[in-house]
């Protein structure tokens, strides 16, 4: 498995154009799939371009909620590529999900935890007011939880991963913690369950902020993987 930060606040490298959002690409065996869009399609589909990246290739788009930074990329891809399916949560809007359709894709509604790939789980829809649903991935490794924002919470989507597949150790936790302008003390919380609950790397993206940035670095040393467009993660 290959997973490729396409949109992100941080870049790499000047190659890529920065952007408030997230997306990621994640190649499996069968499927591409293409997780949140970011803000806006161009800066999406110029850094794609930059990594050799097609978006004639993906197969499936999952949308971690409604904001604007994770859904704004969603319409020029699809321009591009309607043979697509894009998962998304029950809860979003009856007008959002009728656009979608109306471009040609196809619209698969998220509300419970479920299998939606062979080793590829959604969350289904965690928090009480903003709903999420985060991506989880069996690897070689251990699972992988990719998070867009984290708004329920990253230590409580990493309890529902483990609750769904359990006995299964969390190698890699990446994407949108939403910790920028949470307290250090909180913070230094967060991070103590993190370790608790057995992550083995962490890459934080988007929403983090830098002072958790810092804080999770110096709590996982060498574990810590830093993040932004253009940064390629291989599993196996």
């Amino acid at each position: 498995m290959i997973i490729t930060i396409v949109f992100d606040d941080n870049v790499i490298n000047n190659r890529f154009i920065p952007g408030h959002g997230f997306s990621c690409l994640i190649k499996l065996n069968q499927k591409t799939i293409l997780f949140d869009t970011g803000s806006d399609s161009s800066t999406l589909l110029n850094n794609m371009r930059q990594l050799g990246e097609d978006h004639k290739d993906i197969d499936s788009i999952i949308l971690s909620h409604i904001h604007d930074d994770h859904v704004g990329g969603l319409t020029g891809i699809i321009e591009r590529n309607k043979a697509v399916t894009v998962y998304l949560l029950r809860s979003f809007p009856s007008d959002f999900k009728g656009k979608v359709k109306s471009l040609g894709a196809t619209v698969e509604e998220v509300e419970e935890p479920r299998e939606i790939f062979s080793g590829v789980y959604t969350t289904g829809e965690l928090g009480s007011g903003i709903r999420e649903q985060s991506l989880i991935i069996g690897t070689n490794e251990g699972m992988v939880i990719i998070t867009g924002c984290a708004h329920p919470g990253v230590v409580k989507i990493i309890r529902t991963a483990k609750y769904i597949i359990p006995r299964e150790k969390v190698y890699l936790a990446m994407g949108g913690f939403h910790l920028l302008g949470t307290p250090s003390r909180k913070i230094r919380s967060i991070i103590g369950s993190c370790l608790k609950l057995g992550i083995v790397k962490v890459a934080p993206c988007h929403c983090s902020g830098d002072e958790a940035r810092m804080q999770l670095k110096k709590s996982y040393m060498g574990d810590y993987i830093k993040s932004g467009v253009g940064r390629i993660i291989t599993l196996s």
